[in-house]
Protein backbone atom coordinates (compact mmCIF):
# COMPACT_ATOMS: atom_id res chain seq x y z
CA UNK A 1 0.00 0.00 0.00
CA UNK A 2 3.10 2.35 0.87
CA UNK A 3 4.57 1.57 -2.52
CA UNK A 4 1.62 2.70 -3.90
CA UNK A 5 1.03 5.85 -2.30
CA UNK A 6 4.06 6.84 -3.24
CA UNK A 7 3.67 5.58 -6.63
CA UNK A 8 0.46 8.21 -6.51
CA UNK A 9 2.53 11.16 -5.16
CA UNK A 10 5.38 10.86 -7.57
CA UNK A 11 5.05 13.94 -11.04
CA UNK A 12 5.38 12.57 -14.06
CA UNK A 13 6.11 13.95 -17.24
CA UNK A 14 2.56 13.92 -19.71
CA UNK A 15 1.15 10.38 -20.22
CA UNK A 16 -1.04 11.47 -23.19
CA UNK A 17 -0.59 12.69 -26.78
CA UNK A 18 -1.41 15.49 -28.51
CA UNK A 19 -4.96 15.96 -29.69
CA UNK A 20 -3.75 17.13 -33.44
CA UNK A 21 -6.12 15.76 -36.27
CA UNK A 22 -4.22 12.35 -36.28
CA UNK A 23 -4.96 11.55 -33.21
CA UNK A 24 -8.57 11.65 -34.07
CA UNK A 25 -8.15 9.58 -36.98
CA UNK A 26 -6.55 6.98 -35.38
CA UNK A 27 -8.85 7.19 -32.38
CA UNK A 28 -11.51 6.28 -35.02
CA UNK A 29 -9.58 3.70 -36.30
CA UNK A 30 -9.48 1.61 -33.17
CA UNK A 31 -13.07 2.06 -31.87
CA UNK A 32 -13.89 0.50 -35.23
CA UNK A 33 -11.29 -1.84 -34.92
CA UNK A 34 -12.55 -3.20 -31.42
CA UNK A 35 -16.06 -3.58 -32.43
CA UNK A 36 -15.28 -5.74 -35.79
CA UNK A 37 -12.54 -7.80 -33.78
CA UNK A 38 -14.75 -8.17 -30.77
CA UNK A 39 -17.77 -9.32 -33.10
CA UNK A 40 -15.26 -11.87 -35.04
CA UNK A 41 -14.07 -12.93 -31.78
CA UNK A 42 -16.89 -14.26 -30.19
CA UNK A 43 -18.72 -15.39 -32.98
CA UNK A 44 -15.54 -17.88 -33.57
CA UNK A 45 -14.56 -18.92 -30.60
CA UNK A 46 -15.97 -19.51 -27.31
CA UNK A 47 -17.28 -15.95 -25.97
CA UNK A 48 -15.74 -16.88 -22.75
CA UNK A 49 -12.46 -17.46 -24.15
CA UNK A 50 -12.70 -14.39 -26.60
CA UNK A 51 -13.87 -12.15 -23.61
CA UNK A 52 -10.72 -13.74 -21.26
CA UNK A 53 -8.55 -12.44 -24.26
CA UNK A 54 -9.87 -8.98 -24.50
CA UNK A 55 -9.40 -8.79 -20.67
CA UNK A 56 -5.58 -10.21 -20.16
CA UNK A 57 -5.12 -7.39 -23.59
CA UNK A 58 -6.73 -5.06 -21.55
CA UNK A 59 -4.97 -6.15 -18.33
CA UNK A 60 -0.97 -5.83 -20.34
CA UNK A 61 -1.74 -2.68 -22.02
CA UNK A 62 -3.05 -1.04 -18.45
CA UNK A 63 0.41 -2.85 -16.80
CA UNK A 64 2.31 -1.37 -19.50
CA UNK A 65 0.78 2.40 -19.76
CA UNK A 66 1.04 2.94 -15.90
CA UNK A 67 4.92 1.42 -16.40
CA UNK A 68 5.71 4.12 -18.62
CA UNK A 69 7.58 7.20 -17.49
CA UNK A 70 6.22 9.28 -20.39
CA UNK A 71 3.71 9.14 -23.34
CA UNK A 72 4.64 6.19 -25.70
CA UNK A 73 2.64 6.44 -28.91
CA UNK A 74 2.92 2.38 -29.39
CA UNK A 75 1.94 1.88 -25.44
CA UNK A 76 -0.82 4.55 -25.77
CA UNK A 77 -2.42 3.37 -28.27
CA UNK A 78 -1.89 -0.40 -27.61
CA UNK A 79 -4.29 0.26 -24.64
CA UNK A 80 -6.83 2.48 -26.37
CA UNK A 81 -7.05 -0.52 -28.82
CA UNK A 82 -7.50 -2.96 -25.63
CA UNK A 83 -10.21 -0.51 -23.97
CA UNK A 84 -11.76 -0.56 -27.12
CA UNK A 85 -12.19 -4.16 -27.78
CA UNK A 86 -12.47 -5.34 -24.31
CA UNK A 87 -15.07 -2.10 -23.33
CA UNK A 88 -16.66 -3.75 -26.53
CA UNK A 89 -17.57 -7.12 -24.76
CA UNK A 90 -18.29 -5.77 -21.70
CA UNK A 91 -20.61 -3.53 -22.52
CA UNK A 92 -22.28 -6.16 -24.74
CA UNK A 93 -22.62 -8.28 -21.80
CA UNK A 94 -24.45 -5.82 -20.38
CA UNK A 95 -27.36 -6.07 -22.89
CA UNK A 96 -26.72 -10.02 -23.99
CA UNK A 97 -26.22 -11.70 -20.56
CA UNK A 98 -27.84 -9.82 -18.15
CA UNK A 99 -30.76 -8.46 -20.59
CA UNK A 100 -30.46 -4.86 -19.90
CA UNK A 101 -31.84 -2.92 -22.62
CA UNK A 102 -29.23 -0.43 -24.88
CA UNK A 103 -31.72 2.72 -23.63
CA UNK A 104 -31.10 1.72 -19.75
CA UNK A 105 -27.99 0.64 -20.29
CA UNK A 106 -26.92 4.04 -22.16
CA UNK A 107 -28.44 5.83 -19.15
CA UNK A 108 -26.71 4.10 -16.93
CA UNK A 109 -23.59 4.79 -18.35
CA UNK A 110 -24.12 8.35 -19.09
CA UNK A 111 -24.60 8.65 -15.14
CA UNK A 112 -21.45 6.78 -14.25
CA UNK A 113 -19.55 9.27 -16.37
CA UNK A 114 -20.78 11.95 -15.09
CA UNK A 115 -19.56 10.51 -11.62
CA UNK A 116 -16.49 10.17 -12.82
CA UNK A 117 -16.03 13.60 -14.08
CA UNK A 118 -18.11 15.03 -10.93
CA UNK A 119 -14.84 13.36 -9.18
CA UNK A 120 -12.23 14.08 -11.30
CA UNK A 121 -12.87 17.90 -10.70
CA UNK A 122 -13.57 17.95 -6.96
CA UNK A 123 -10.15 16.34 -6.78
CA UNK A 124 -7.87 17.84 -9.70
CA UNK A 125 -9.71 20.92 -10.13
CA UNK A 126 -9.40 20.21 -14.03
CA UNK A 127 -10.43 17.99 -16.72
CA UNK A 128 -8.18 19.25 -19.12
CA UNK A 129 -5.81 16.58 -20.59
CA UNK A 130 -3.28 19.00 -21.00
CA UNK A 131 -3.13 18.23 -16.97
CA UNK A 132 -2.43 14.58 -17.09
CA UNK A 133 0.85 15.09 -15.78
CA UNK A 134 0.74 12.74 -12.10
CA UNK A 135 -0.26 9.35 -11.32
CA UNK A 136 -3.10 10.20 -10.04
CA UNK A 137 -4.99 11.78 -12.57
CA UNK A 138 -3.76 9.33 -14.75
CA UNK A 139 -5.77 6.83 -13.21
CA UNK A 140 -8.89 9.31 -13.12
CA UNK A 141 -7.87 9.70 -17.18
CA UNK A 142 -8.11 6.29 -18.12
CA UNK A 143 -11.19 5.35 -16.18
CA UNK A 144 -12.91 7.95 -18.24
CA UNK A 145 -11.65 6.44 -21.46
CA UNK A 146 -13.24 3.06 -20.09
CA UNK A 147 -16.52 5.09 -19.29
CA UNK A 148 -16.78 7.00 -22.58
CA UNK A 149 -16.07 3.68 -24.87
CA UNK A 150 -19.32 1.34 -22.52
CA UNK A 151 -21.46 4.57 -22.81
CA UNK A 152 -20.43 5.04 -26.98
CA UNK A 153 -21.10 1.83 -27.41
CA UNK A 154 -24.92 1.46 -25.47
CA UNK A 155 -25.30 4.87 -27.11
CA UNK A 156 -24.50 3.30 -30.86
CA UNK A 157 -26.40 0.17 -30.09
CA UNK A 158 -29.35 2.38 -29.01
CA UNK A 159 -29.93 4.35 -31.94
CA UNK A 160 -28.55 1.39 -34.75
CA UNK A 161 -31.31 -1.14 -33.50
CA UNK A 162 -33.84 0.66 -30.90
CA UNK A 163 -34.61 2.94 -32.97
CA UNK A 164 -33.86 1.05 -36.25
CA UNK A 165 -31.66 3.89 -37.75
CA UNK A 166 -29.32 0.74 -38.65
CA UNK A 167 -25.48 0.83 -39.21
CA UNK A 168 -24.98 3.58 -41.31
CA UNK A 169 -27.24 6.36 -40.89
CA UNK A 170 -25.93 5.87 -36.87
CA UNK A 171 -22.62 6.50 -38.73
CA UNK A 172 -23.73 9.56 -40.13
CA UNK A 173 -26.13 10.72 -36.98
CA UNK A 174 -22.73 10.66 -34.83
CA UNK A 175 -20.27 12.16 -37.30
CA UNK A 176 -22.66 15.24 -36.94
CA UNK A 177 -21.65 14.85 -33.65
CA UNK A 178 -18.27 14.77 -33.32
CA UNK A 179 -17.69 17.20 -36.27
CA UNK A 180 -19.74 19.82 -34.42
CA UNK A 181 -18.35 20.33 -31.19
CA UNK A 182 -14.34 20.39 -32.82
CA UNK A 183 -16.05 23.11 -35.39
CA UNK A 184 -17.75 24.90 -32.05
CA UNK A 185 -14.47 25.10 -30.79
CA UNK A 186 -12.25 26.06 -33.74
CA UNK A 187 -14.78 28.84 -34.37
CA UNK A 188 -15.01 30.37 -30.98
CA UNK A 189 -11.48 29.22 -29.25
CA UNK A 190 -13.70 28.37 -26.09
CA UNK A 191 -15.12 25.01 -24.38
CA UNK A 192 -12.03 23.19 -24.79
CA UNK A 193 -12.59 21.03 -22.56
CA UNK A 194 -16.18 20.05 -23.12
CA UNK A 195 -15.74 19.92 -26.66
CA UNK A 196 -12.86 17.00 -26.24
CA UNK A 197 -14.31 14.86 -24.33
CA UNK A 198 -18.10 14.95 -26.19
CA UNK A 199 -15.82 14.47 -29.33
CA UNK A 200 -14.28 11.41 -27.80
CA UNK A 201 -17.66 10.08 -26.77
CA UNK A 202 -18.82 10.32 -29.87
CA UNK A 203 -15.77 8.34 -31.79
CA UNK A 204 -16.64 5.35 -30.31
CA UNK A 205 -20.01 4.73 -31.62
CA UNK A 206 -18.59 6.49 -35.11
CA UNK A 207 -15.92 4.67 -35.18
CA UNK A 208 -18.18 1.02 -34.18
CA UNK A 209 -21.03 2.51 -36.43
CA UNK A 210 -19.13 2.11 -39.65
CA UNK A 211 -17.20 -1.41 -38.66
CA UNK A 212 -20.15 -2.90 -38.31
CA UNK A 213 -21.40 -1.69 -41.91
CA UNK A 214 -18.68 -2.53 -43.35
CA UNK A 215 -18.33 -6.22 -42.09
CA UNK A 216 -21.53 -6.94 -41.19
CA UNK A 217 -24.18 -9.29 -43.62
CA UNK A 218 -26.39 -7.37 -45.72
CA UNK A 219 -29.40 -9.40 -43.63
CA UNK A 220 -28.04 -7.08 -40.77
CA UNK A 221 -27.93 -4.21 -42.51
CA UNK A 222 -23.90 -4.51 -43.59
CA UNK A 223 -22.02 -4.78 -46.53
CA UNK A 224 -20.76 -7.86 -45.98
CA UNK A 225 -16.94 -7.53 -46.32
CA UNK A 226 -16.49 -9.43 -43.03
CA UNK A 227 -15.65 -8.82 -39.56
CA UNK A 228 -11.97 -10.50 -39.79
CA UNK A 229 -10.74 -8.96 -43.06
CA UNK A 230 -12.12 -5.75 -41.43
CA UNK A 231 -10.69 -5.96 -38.38
CA UNK A 232 -7.10 -7.07 -40.48
CA UNK A 233 -7.72 -3.97 -42.88
CA UNK A 234 -7.93 -1.54 -39.47
CA UNK A 235 -5.44 -3.45 -37.68
CA UNK A 236 -3.12 -2.40 -40.33
CA UNK A 237 -3.74 1.43 -41.29
CA UNK A 238 -3.52 1.63 -37.30
CA UNK A 239 0.05 -0.09 -37.30
CA UNK A 240 0.78 2.62 -39.87
CA UNK A 241 -0.42 5.65 -38.36
CA UNK A 242 1.25 4.60 -34.59
CA UNK A 243 4.69 4.15 -36.93
CA UNK A 244 4.26 7.18 -38.40
CA UNK A 245 3.67 9.08 -34.91
CA UNK A 246 6.36 7.10 -32.64
CA UNK A 247 8.68 7.86 -35.55
CA UNK A 248 7.62 11.93 -35.75
CA UNK A 249 6.78 12.35 -32.33
CA UNK A 250 4.18 15.19 -34.35
CA UNK A 251 2.10 14.44 -30.99
CA UNK A 252 4.43 15.00 -28.37
CA UNK A 253 5.68 18.06 -26.38
CA UNK A 254 9.05 18.13 -25.22
CA UNK A 255 7.84 20.14 -21.54
CA UNK A 256 6.28 19.09 -18.42
CA UNK A 257 3.12 20.02 -18.00
CA UNK A 258 2.35 21.37 -14.35
CA UNK A 259 -0.94 22.73 -14.31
Amino acid sequence: MKSIQNYLSKQTLRKVPEVIALFWITKLLTTAMGESTSDFLVHTIDPVIAVAIGAVGFGIGILLQFRAKKYNAWIYWFIVAMVALFGTMAADIVHIVLGVPYVVSTIAFSIALALVFLIWFKTEHTLSIHSINTPKRELFYWLTVVTTFALGTAAGDTTAVTLSLGYLHSGFLFGVLFIAPLLLYKLTNKYEVFTFWFAYIMTRPLGASFADWFGRTPDLGGLGFGTGRTSIVLAILILLLVFYLSASKIDTKSHVDTK
